[in-house]
């Protein structure tokens, strides 16, 4: 039987994040028009606060341990069309308008790779994947 507070978060209006043992939330970004999956990111509190309060799409990395706005530097911005938080309220969907490239590697979505079986195994190959920027002209340190 659920409780009333699992009822709250699953069925109920109040914006209840769940954050994981890290601080984090997932966060699906998608094109708003195509619907194309660009990326998956994380979101700390303090990223999910901006974000709703700016409209611009802000992030925590994990290996930097650190909040960025997405095209702070790169100039290849995400403005937020809509939000969407899941059943459990630990994982969050941005539809977005992206400017330039999403992926830090120069490409539109960061998922360019296809799986493919491979003897026994698995193997990846390239699609869509046409660089839009350098990354070491554009992310030089």
């Amino acid at each position: 039987m659920a409780t009333s507070a699992h009822n709250d978060v699953e069925e109920g209006l109040d914006f209840q994040p769940k954050f994981d043992a890290s601080g984090l939330l997932t966060c699906v970004a998608t094109d708003a028009g195509t619907g194309e999956v660009l990326m998956v990111a994380h979101m700390n509190e303090e990223a999910l606060r901006r974000t709703i309060a700016s409209g611009d799409a802000w992030y925590f990395s994990r290996s930097r341990n650190a909040l960025w706005r997405k095209g702070e530097r790169s100039g290849h911005t995400q403005r937020v069309v809509e939000m969407r938080m899941d059943c459990d309220q630990d994982a969050i969907w941005i539809r977005i308008e992206q400017t330039g490239a999403a992926c830090h590697t120069g490409r539109r979505s960061c998922f360019y790779r296809k799986v493919e079986p491979a003897g026994g195994g698995a193997k990846l190959t390239f699609v869509e994947a046409d660089k839009l920027f350098d990354p070491q002209v554009v992310y030089r340190k």
